[in-house]
């Protein structure tokens, strides 16, 4: 079978997603690369993920109010209980469609029990396939 290791999630900047220079926050960018990061992990092990570090994450160029933000999460590297996941973010001019690339970062994922323990991610591996 086929593992979904990809995941990519579009995002439009509002007013409340602005810091007090008029670009996109920092920790809502984090909190946007965190999430398609989970979704990645989530996706291949189809367990309860939890972000247990967040490593170089860099933000490379600032993101308007109105532009688009996509974010591209791809599984790097399987462990025996955890998940790394490469982050890139996106932005693009709504109206013109011109894209630069806005931030990266790795995150590492940890697959949990229902006592939140660490669990194994190989077990569920084999369940995942693309639509």
């Amino acid at each position: 079978m086929t593992k979904v290791v990809d995941t990519r999630t579009v995002e439009i900047v509002f007013p409340q997603h602005l810091n007090h220079l008029g670009k996109m926050f920092g920790g809502e960018a984090l909190k946007m690369m965190d999430s398609a990061a989970f979704l990645a992990a989530t996706r291949l092990a189809r367990r309860t993920m939890m972000t247990v570090g967040v490593r170089e994450v860099n933000f490379e160029a600032p993101i308007h109010h109105g532009e688009i933000v996509e974010i591209a999460a791809s599984v790097s590297r399987v462990g025996r209980t955890s998940v790394a996941v490469d982050v890139e973010m996106t932005a693009e001019a709504l109206l013109t469609g011109e894209r630069r690339r806005c931030g990266h970062g790795r995150f590492t994922l940890v697959a949990v029990d229902e006592g939140e323990r660490p669990t194994s991610v190989r077990q569920a591996e084999s369940q995942v396939s693309l639509p």
